[in-house]
Formats: structure tokens, sequence, C-alpha cells
């Protein structure tokens, strides 16, 4: 399970009793492009490992994320010292024996949602996307300068209706869904700021995103494979531009195009069947078929295409659009393909991803999508999926 520190609502103790083995964590507190040290990678370690001679132990299995500088996905001159930093960061992670690190290349946001608080069926609450309230947002909210371009007409018409027809405490909530930050941050960004870091952007397209992307691989792929590390990028989320700015891991191209930037397995991919699943077009069978040597790291979570398009939410992990059956199976097939070849590494870490919030983990303060018991229902069903699926393939 991903653990954000002391600070996380779930405990070690917590993610221990579910019967994980490994914990994904990342030091949130050091500045972006600043370099990890290694005596602070060895003392988060020592915090997970702390109490593995009285108990089943845990391990720091996976960096998410080490993030990617916006310097560096800019393509300015100043990228060269933060890819420098990068460098040393992986090096210490792999002299500490954390050998997973998996990053993202999305500009100025991580994955977006318009709704953290959308009540399911059940009472339970999951995150949402709604196209139009993104566009309201955008247009009429952070007003952004030439936005108008994005949107057709009746988009732009819609989104301003319902822009009007918003209460002041909706319009506090979508901003505050919106300009969240970081993922394990504490700091939002407010309009003003958010608006400054898009108008850094205003003259990189999908072209330039891409070449400042496969110079960033190129740049740090060797010295991970030096180390042993597997560097793994998270795709786009949602896989799709967002407020004039560029996607360029979203779809099997995508993928594709990337892995030959740096043909090596050093260069991986996390793969999240939440985002790549979102799109009608992306076939996760066939990614896992043609790229299963390349995924380092593997977070199942499913999401429901809603009628109105553009909009999804976080469906519970059997009840989405993602084929699980077909999708797990295809990882196993590729695991076992590994220990048929005698691969150093064999086991592909997992984990359950962006659970619904329950009313029995009301009391608690956890990052949004990373409740306890939302992870853990999606857990035992993932477990017990593979553990049928398992039991078929060595029939």
């Amino acid at each position: 399970m991903r653990w954000y520190g002391p600070k996380d609502g779930t405990s070690l103790m917590d993610i221990r009793q579910a019967g994980c083995s490994g914990v994904v964590n990342a030091l949130h507190e050091v500045p972006v492009g600043d370099v990890w040290s290694q005596s602070e990678i060895q003392k988060r370690k020592d915090i997970i490992e702390e109490d593995n001679d009285k108990y089943t132990p845990l391990t720091w299995d996976v960096v998410e994320s080490l993030p990617v500088h916006e310097d560096i996905k800019k393509g300015i001159a100043s990228r060269e010292k933060y890819i420098e930093n990068y460098k040393t960061s992986l090096r210490n992670l792999a002299a500490c024996g954390v050998t997973t690190v998996c990053y993202n290349f999305m500009p100025v946001l991580d994955w977006s949602r318009t709704q953290l608080n959308y009540q399911m069926p059940d009472g339970s609450y999951a995150l949402r996307f709604v196209y139009l309230d993104f566009a309201a947002f955008d247009l009429f909210i952070l007003k952004r300068t030439g936005g108008e371009a994005d949107y057709d007409d009746e988009t732009q018409k819609a989104a301003k209706e319902r822009f009007e027809s918003m209460t002041e405490a909706e319009i506090k909530k979508l901003k505050g869904a919106i300009l969240q930050g970081l993922p394990g941050s504490d700091d939002a960004f407010t309009l003003e700021s958010f608006q400054a870091l898009l108008d850094e952007y205003k003259n990189i397209g999908d072209k330039e995103l891409r070449e400042n992307l496969y110079y960033f691989i190129q740049q740090v792929g060797p010295v991970a494979k030096e180390v042993g590390v597997n560097m793994c990028i998270h795709p786009d989320d949602p896989p799709r531009p967002l407020i004039g700015l560029p996607r360029v891991f979203s779809t099997q191209s995508d993928v594709e195009q990337l892995m030959k930037a740096y043909d090596d397995p050093a260069n991986g991919i996390t793969f999240c069947t939440g985002s790549l699943g979102v799109r009608p077009d992306n076939d996760l069978v066939s990614i896992i078929k043609q790229f299963g040597y390349r995924i380092h790291f593997i977070h199942l979570r499913t999401t429901l295409r809603e009628e109105t398009p553009g909009n999804f939410h976080e469906a519970p992990h059997l009840a989405g659009d993602v084929d699980f059956y077909d999708v797990v199976k295809a990882l196993w097939q590729e695991q076992y393909r590994r220990e048929s070849a005698n691969e150093k590494v064999t086991r592909i870490p997992m984990r359950p991803d962006h659970g619904h919030h329950f009313w029995s983990d009301m009391d608690k303060t956890y990052y949004p999508g990373y409740s306890y018991m939302g992870r853990l229902k999606g857990l035992a069903e993932l477990r017990g999926l593979e553990y049928a699926i398992q039991r078929e393939l060595k029939a």
C-alpha cells in the first residue's frame, strides 16, 4: 500500500495487517528538485522496518514519486542542474536498496479530479471527474487567457450556465479539488500561482513536451541502469490535455515512443489500469503483451466512464470499465514468463489504488483516494481474483 509517511491516517501496522509485505513511499517533505540524501532515505527506511524484528516484515519497495522538476518538463537551461540532482537521488536510493522509482511527466498538475467526495449508491465517497465542471473552472473561475479556444461553442455555453448555477460553497469545493497540489503535499495552489505556472507553458506544445521527456529519460536512464534502478513512468491522469497543457503519456502509442527513446528495461512503466482505462481506445491486455517486460510497478483500480462524454468516477475495483480478469491474468502470465526465463526480477510490485472513503474511516484524515478501508476492500477483492487465476494458470 502507499503510505504518505508519519502523518498518514493509515499506519504501518494497518498496512502490515492488511497482508502487505511492501510499502510505497516518498520523501514528500523534500522540495521538488532537491537531492534526496542517503541519510534521509535511510531514516525513512528505518521507520518502515522498525518493527520487523517483532512482526511480519515490511520493506520499502517502491518510490512514488521521485518528482520531476518543472524546469525539466519545460526544457529550459536550468534543467541540467535538476537532472544532476535526480541522478544523485537515484544513486542514493540504490545505495539504500530501494530500486523501483515511479515518476510522472504531467505539467503543473498531477492527477486531477473535480469532486473528491462523490457519493456512491452504498453511501461511500469516490473521486470523480466532470468535464463540464472542469471547463467552468477553466473559463469562469480561473479565467485562463485563450481558454475559449479549447472548447467548442456548445461546451462554452453549457459551462457558463453551470458556473452561474453554482453556489459559493460549490465553487469553493471545485477550486479546492483542482488546486489541491501534489500528492502528499499540504500546499495547495492559489489561482494566481496556478495561472503563473500555466503561463510558463504557453509556448510548450505536445512536440516540445515529448522532446523534453525523452531528453530526461535519455539522461537519467543510463544512471538508473548503472545502479540497478527500474524507472517507471505513471500515465497521465486523466489521459487527455487539460487547461491548455499537453499530455504525452496517455496511449499505447505514447508508451511505444517513450520505450524507444531510451531502449533499455531501466526505462519502464507504472501500469495504472485506472489512468489508461479511462480511454476506451486503450487495450490494456495488448499493452501488457507488448510491453510486459517493461512493467515495473502496477496500480490496480478502475474507473467507470459515465454517459456524458469526458465524465468518469472511481468505481469499485471489480465493477468498472477495466476487465480485471483478463488484465490480472495477463500480468500473472508476464510474471511466470520472467520466472521461466530466470530473470533477476520476477515479481512486479502491485498496490490497490484509489479506494472509496467509507463511513468507518470518517474520523481519520486521509489524502483523497487513500482511505484505509476502501483500499483494504479493493485489495481483498483483487487478492481473491489473483488466487483463482494463479490456480487456473497452474492447472
